[in-house]
């Protein structure tokens, strides 16, 4: 401590106001430089601004239910694909900046490319659904709040199933903002990081009957 006290006191007091100030000036401008960014990524004008996002799946979410409904209320791109915490959202951030490369090669630049890349791509968002329990579709919809006298018998029905089997949002509400992908798996066939999903048992066989003596 005596040693830095002796450095400033050769810096003179004013200078290491002079760098401390400084130093603070270019924190901030960090912090609000980097919250600007992170702002202006996750809206969706920058999400489409690419053309293999613009033609293919913000094309097939215009018109849905997350686009236009009675309430007026949308979810875009950011809201079902990117994470609301502040430390999975720059981890999000930062793995998406693998994307630039693909997009620089031009792996999905066209119709054809996307549609071959099509299942392979939805495998990764509903696993990484899964694995975080749908939050993304949490983020909006709580299911503590939902009325289920509002709900159709049938909605009802699937939604008590659906608890008692440990399913998750994706598992049953997927491609509802952009075409379902051909392949042979689907939301449920893939694992929940830190527990499966709980399959409903079967009725045990019944005893075979004693033979007549």
């Amino acid at each position: 401590m005596r040693r830095i006290l002796n450095t400033f006191r050769a810096w003179g007091w004013l200078r290491v106001l002079l760098f401390l100030l400084l130093m603070l000036i270019l924190a901030g401008s960090l912090v609000i430089g980097g919250a600007a960014g992170l702002a202006w990524t996750s809206t969706e004008k920058f999400c489409i601004s690419c053309h293999e996002m613009r033609e293919n799946v913000y094309a097939e979410y215009k018109g849905t239910i997350h686009d236009v409904n009675r309430s007026g209320v949308r979810a875009i791109c950011t809201d079902c694909h990117v994470p609301h915490e502040p430390v999975a959202l720059i981890k999000r951030k930062f793995a998406a900046t693998s994307e630039l490369y693909h997009a620089m090669v031009g792996t999905i630049d066209t119709r054809e490319k996307f549609e071959a890349h099509r299942y392979e791509m939805a495998l990764r968002v509903w696993q990484r659904m899964k694995d975080t329990d749908s939050l993304e579709c949490r983020n909006c919809h709580v299911r503590s709040s939902m009325s289920k006298e509002l709900q159709t018998p049938r909605a009802q029905k699937r939604h008590a199933k659906a608890d008692a089997e440990g399913l998750t949002c994706i598992d049953c509400h997927f491609a509802i903002a952009h075409n379902e992908p051909v392949g042979p798996l689907g939301p449920r066939d893939l694992p929940v990081r830190g527990r499966m999903p709980v399959a409903t048992p079967e009725p045990a066989p019944k005893p075979a009957p004693k033979p007549a003596e």
